[in-house]
């Protein structure tokens, strides 16, 4: 009976295989995105952070249909969609803040 590492180091998606490297490089996505939370709104890209948004979630969904099925970077892709949407609603949240600022006050009639 194999230890559990050696079933690990020998899985179709362990440390052996692509499969493992290429969500473990990605969490310095997250971790990137992460950081942005303490830049100033306008120094975030609204186009760059929806184009994480969306290959985050397509990648997660496709990690789960292909076959090894691999959880790893299903999770990986989940959190980057996850960071870059936080970072839209802090622009989208920005900008109705500014919108709501220039709108002059209505004088009563």
């Amino acid at each position: 009976m194999a230890s559990a590492f050696g079933r690990f180091w020998s899985s179709p998606v362990g440390p052996k295989t692509i499969h493992f490297w290429a969500p473990a490089m990605k969490w310095g996505l997250v971790i990137a995105g992460l950081g942005d939370a303490a830049r100033p709104v306008d120094q975030i890209s609204a186009k760059q952070q929806l184009s994480l948004a969306a290959t985050g979630l397509i990648w997660t969904r496709w990690s789960l249909i292909i076959t090894p099925r691999n959880y790893s970077l299903a999770t990986v892709n989940f959190f980057v969609g996850c960071t870059a949407l936080f970072q839209l609603a802090r622009v989208a949240m920005a900008d109705k803040s500014a919108d709501k600022q220039a709108k002059p006050v209505e004088a009563a009639a």
